[in-house]
């Protein structure tokens, strides 16, 4: 046989499997009355924001590093009444369990941000799982309540990174507005980043460490209020039932598909 042959024949080898990964595609219908095509394997993705028409969003702080500016976010948090999310890393926590606890009292919540701010995605499953304990357990020694959301370090995943945290109890949470903090652009540059698109179901990520952040920060949480935005911990934001996560990463609730209506029929007269 010769090489033209040979190539003619592994041409239609390639097209032969690239049909059959076509095929392998199957379309599934979702519990809302919709129908997706997906392929057999689906993507785990932790919610970036959340499908409402109310007005609420949320605010979160990671904290891993520094503190000195933590007890000013605080202050500006309660002058202007706003309760939030702190993910932090089990390092922190144990170098600062006094503010760990302040955070507490003064109603914010605290989310895992690992133990040790690894690179999730290059850990084994076994690792994934005591990273998120060892931070929990901490949390949990501090304030008597362990930790339920979580946050991957520098927001990398991948499927079994989430998936391992949903399976010990956690939803995975990351961010669909930045403000870019970590940068250390400006103080107008962190509201223009948190202002410029504002919309319901929203989560803002902020560092508590960020050089700018007690510069900015009032000047965000009072575009958000003009706005008639209501600020809520990532908790309460989260959507409660049944839920489903499209491929932006934004959370919604299932519809159930509406029941068949039968007709009712009477006895002959």
């Amino acid at each position: 046989m010769n090489k033209k042959r040979l190539d003619s024949l592994a041409v239609k080898r390639l097209v032969l499997v690239l049909g059959l990964a076509v095929v392998s595609m199957a379309y599934v219908s979702m519990r809302d009355g919709t129908t997706l095509m997906a392929a057999v394997a689906t993507r785990e993705l932790p919610v970036y924001n959340v499908d409402t028409e109310e007005k609420v969003l949320s605010i979160s702080f990671d904290a891993a590093w520094g503190c000195a500016n933590t007890e000013g976010i605080l202050d500006i948090l309660d002058q202007y009444n706003v309760k939030t999310t702190f993910f932090l890393v089990g390092f922190w926590a144990e170098k600062y369990p006094e503010l760990v606890a302040e955070l507490v009292a003064r109603g914010h919540e605290v989310g895992n941000h690992s133990s040790t701010h690894p690179h999730m995605s290059q850990l084994s499953e076994a690792q994934i799982r005591e990273e998120l304990r060892k931070c929990s357990e901490l949390v949990r020694t501090i304030t008597g309540t362990p930790t339920t959301l979580f946050r991957p370090p520098y927001g990398e995943y991948n499927d079994a990174v989430v998936r391992v945290s949903r399976e010990e109890g956690y939803e995975c949470v990351q961010w669909n507005v930045d403000s870019l903090d970590w940068k250390n652009l400006g103080t107008d540059n962190m509201i223009r980043q948190c202002t410029k698109s504002v919309n319901p179901g929203d989560i803002v990520l902020f560092h508590n460490d960020s050089k700018y952040i007690l510069e900015a920060l009032p000047k965000i949480l009072e575009y958000y209020t003009q706005a008639g935005y209501k600020i809520i911990p990532v908790s309460q934001l989260l959507l409660e039932g049944d839920t489903w996560i499209d491929h932006t990463g934004k959370q919604h609730l299932c519809t159930p598909t509406p029941a068949p209506q039968i007709e009712a029929t009477g006895a002959p007269a």
